[in-house]
């Protein structure tokens, strides 16, 4: 072969480099499109679709079912406790003998654990207690993933100062491979979280499609890891995954309860799916 022929040869294989550097990016997210990739499993309140949620029982079985992670809400009692309940009220998921609503922030810690959390959903599980944050922390630490919501946290000050000391008296305010998430549906909250513990990565709740402008998501990542939305009021296509993506943010949507909610998730790229059925997520996708 001629120099010149060489040169004409190596100067249309530079041009063809480059060309594919230029549509690669399109073309490795349309291959990428609908091919199954790893996911977190999270359990949702546990795996609360076959046991009283929050409680042991759920979380416990959650474990044994290969989740990823529990999600957990957490809220204050009277007396200043950390306890894990889902409702500011009692009444759905406890015995207790009342007409009328009746607050978790007006009730002891001991008048909390005195409620029976099981017998709602099962004679089986009579017994349940309603388990304090810190009995969470002990019983699960470095054994699965944490992601802990602020439930209505405006109705308990200083819940995020308590928070963030549980966390760091375990040793939990650095956690590797980010094994604790805290998230609320109170973006102020969730600020304040990501100011007292910076190392810890915190996520937003919403169930609104206007907070999930190009200008809200810009804001929410300056504070925040991730943008988990409800599945019933958001769409959760490829493009919402990779307008969050872009900003560097993950998305684990909720709450799925059926299989075939599964795979459109998997194909549109999220992060995690949380569900009441940990079991329904294929475990050849897990991560």
């Amino acid at each position: 072969m001629s120099a010149g022929l060489k040169k004409s040869v190596l100067s249309s294989l530079i041009g063809a480099s480059f060309g594919l550097l230029l549509f690669a990016p399109n073309a490795a997210a349309a291959e990428q499109e609908g091919k199954p990739h790893k996911v977190d499993v999270i359990a949702h309140r546990g795996a609360s679709g076959y046991a009283p949620e929050n409680t042991v029982a759920a979380f416990d079985l959650a474990y044994k079912m290969k989740s990823d992670y529990i999600e957990l809400d957490v809220q204050m009692s009277k007396d200043g406790e950390l306890v894990v309940i889902h409702d500011t009220t009692v009444n759905r998921t406890t015995d207790i003998d009342s007409e009328e609503p009746v607050a978790v922030k007006d009730l002891t810690l001991a008048e909390l654990r005195k409620l029976d959390a099981g017998s709602y959903f099962g004679p089986q599980f009579t017994g349940e207690r309603i388990p304090t944050f810190e009995e969470v922390l002990d019983r699960y630490k470095g054994k699965i993933g944490m992601l802990i919501e602020l439930k209505e946290p405006a109705l308990y000050p200083s819940i995020e100062e308590k928070i963030a000391a549980a966390l760091k008296e375990r040793r939990m305010d650095k956690p590797k491979h980010d094994q604790v998430i805290v998230q609320s549906f109170n973006f102020n909250s969730v600020r304040k979280m990501h100011e007292l513990l910076p190392a810890v990565p915190t996520g937003v709740l919403t169930s609104k499609v206007t907070d999930l402008t190009n200008e809200k998501l810009k804001d929410f990542s300056g504070y925040a890891d991730y943008v988990n939305a409800n599945l019933i009021n958001v769409a959760v296509d490829p493009t919402l995954v990779s307008r969050i993506h872009a900003l560097g943010m993950n998305i684990t949507p909720w709450t799925i309860r059926s299989r075939h909610e599964v795979p459109p998730l998997i194909k549109a790229g999220v992060d995690g799916i949380v569900t009441d059925y940990p079991d329904y997520v294929p475990k050849k996708i897990r991560r």
